[in-house]
């Protein structure tokens, strides 16, 4: 459902935190009380990056977020929520727009008109699906997006690229571009291979190459 089955990509939790403003003890206790899980789980927990989220598990909790932080849906309502759609599997958050009545989670029903209030009259709170995975793709894009500062510039990090001389902000090693440049690779056929640099960068990772020489 728009394209998010095709999107591949991984998040961690420190990922998550930033695009769904969930905290890590939430997200925990959800997993850990098999409410919410990520795509990719190791056994153990304790293990460094153990946790994975995939693209459509950011979708469903950015859709929890809505419901449960800003809309007030208790959590035990959500666990029946979710047991009443487990015929969807794990697309039960993504598959249908979602709407909250008195802090009560309401599905549309197709051809239906907007669900309301009948004795208020009060329209319920639709949550456009589409919108959110819209937006979501753009602060994925946005969080992923290199600084100005960082282009034109290399760096060693502890624990990036096994501590090697990268290109700032990304995880291209030094040597690699200069590999590719001795076998004969033009500064255009190089940012080819690495869509990610800009001239500046290949032309930073030459001279510090030949400075280091």
């Amino acid at each position: 459902m728009f394209g998010m089955s095709d999107v591949i990509a991984a998040f961690s939790e420190d990922h998550v935190y930033r695009l769904t403003g969930l905290s890590r003890g939430r997200l925990r206790y959800w997993d850990r009380t098999g409410f919410f899980a990520p795509s990719y789980a190791d056994d153990n927990p304790r293990l460094p990056f153990s946790r994975i989220y995939s693209f459509k598990d950011i979708v469903a909790l950015r859709v929890l977020e809505i419901l449960r932080v800003q809309n007030g849906v208790p959590l035990q309502h959500l666990r029946k929520v979710a047991e009443a759609l487990s015929e969807l599997g794990d697309d039960k958050w993504t598959s249908t727009t979602l709407w909250v009545l008195n802090k009560k989670v309401i599905i549309q029903p197709s051809g239906d008109e907007r669900p309301r209030e009948v004795v208020s009259g009060q329209y319920v709170i639709g949550i456009e699906l589409k919108r959110i995975v819209s937006d979501t793709e753009r602060d994925v894009r946005a969080m992923r997006a290199r600084p100005d500062d960082s282009i034109g510039h290399v760096v060693k990090m502890r624990g990036i690229s096994r501590n090697a001389w990268v290109i700032s902000g990304t995880r291209i090693r030094v040597d690699s571009i200069k590999r590719l440049h001795e076998d004969g690779y033009s500064i255009e056929r190089i940012i080819s291979e690495y869509p990610d640099l800009t001239e500046a960068d290949v032309r930073a990772a030459l001279k510090h190459d030949k400075a280091a020489a």
